[in-house]
């Protein structure tokens, strides 16, 4: 049987380098995720350089949160050659219900062949609204933050999966991980984890590193996401608030052993719904 510790000992082993195209707000932040968990990060957002890094990484992250139109160019370039190169890469679609640009350019990233697409439950059902050219089911969000559950999620979830061919990760106080036959549930995390800003683009990250260190795409996610939540479930036991939390938290994802990870993680499998 697959375990969460099974990829976690391989991202340690292989130390994958993990190029970031991300925005202004969550760099230094998923820098410092990636270091603790045992990756390296790489920051190139210039179009000049975009591909050729993209194809020297073992993983590509692309997240729409700040964008631009050169950046945009650039994330387009990166993820063909990405593509080229057999290298995975996880699409983050920021806020992408907000507005007609972020849609526009969220779903130009989607038809390129991301690996994985990572979102909270309204961004899932912004975005797979978009590809569809459905009337949306949301407001999309409150900026950058979800206004609907997980659960909601779901059936856009298995939709994108099909119509993409990626994995598609909801994440929230319950994360759902789908692949358009199959469905996990990952029951850890812990409520400070969204009061520290950038905690969520860095999952988008860890998630990568977990996939350039050869995890298996729904597998990969899925044991990126319970380590990542059950690293919040023991930061918070130490912290005094967001600010001690945040702290705690990238000394615990260094620390946490494989056999915690493997006994904590709760994580349940069922078919999806036809």
């Amino acid at each position: 049987m697959h375990t969460p510790s099974a990829d976690l000992a391989r991202v340690r082993a292989a130390a994958p380098l993990v190029h970031n195209i991300t925005n202004f707000v969550a760099m230094q932040t998923l820098a410092n995720v990636l270091l603790a968990i045992g990756a390296s990060p790489a920051m190139a957002h210039a179009r000049e350089e975009a591909a050729e890094f993209a194809a020297l990484a073992s993983a590509l992250t692309i997240n729409i949160g700040t964008p631009s139109i050169d950046w945009l160019d650039a994330m387009g370039e990166a993820a063909r050659a990405a593509n080229r190169a057999g290298t995975p890469w996880v699409l983050d679609p920021v806020a992408v219900g907000a507005t007609a640009f972020r849609r526009q350019a969220a779903r130009r990233l989607a038809s390129l062949g991301p690996r994985v697409i990572r979102g909270n439950a309204s961004e899932i059902i912004a975005l797979n609204a978009v590809i569809e050219d459905q009337d949306f089911l949301s407001r999309g969000g409150k900026g950058v933050d979800a206004t609907d559950p997980t659960e909601h999620a779901e059936a856009a979830a298995q939709q994108l999966a099909r119509t993409t061919g990626a994995v598609v990760a909801v994440t929230g106080p319950s994360d759902l991980v789908c692949d358009g036959e199959h469905i996990a549930i990952i029951n850890n995390g812990h409520p400070l984890m969204p009061r520290v800003t950038a905690l969520g683009c860095a999952l988008t990250g860890v998630i990568g590193a977990f996939l350039g260190a050869s995890a298996k795409p729904f597998e990969g996610t899925v044991a990126a996401l319970a380590y990542y939540g059950l690293a919040g479930q023991k930061a918070a036991e130490q912290a005094q608030g967001p600010g001690s939390f945040a702290v705690h938290f990238l000394d615990v994802l260094s620390a946490l052993d494989e056999t915690t990870l493997d006994r904590e993680s709760r994580i349940s499998h069922r078919s999806c719904k036809h």
